[in-house]
């Protein structure tokens, strides 16, 4: 079955993504149980919500 973890397993509180794989903590706990489509379309939104955790980090970050 593939998979985004990295192995990288920390959650940003404000959004409740995983920083390592871009998922919430729902969607790491429902992985085995969602078809393949789903997670096709859940690997999908990965890229954006990892370039956005990232953005939201540098932004927040002090100067």
């Amino acid at each position: 079955m593939e998979t985004p973890c990295i192995k990288l397993c920390a959650i940003e509180p404000l959004s409740g993504l995983c920083l390592g794989c871009g998922r919430s903590l729902r969607e790491i706990g429902a992985w085995v149980s969602y078809s393949p489509p789903m997670r096709a379309a859940v690997m999908a939104a990965l890229p954006q919500r990892l370039a956005r955790l990232k953005a939201e980090a540098r932004d927040s970050a002090p100067d």
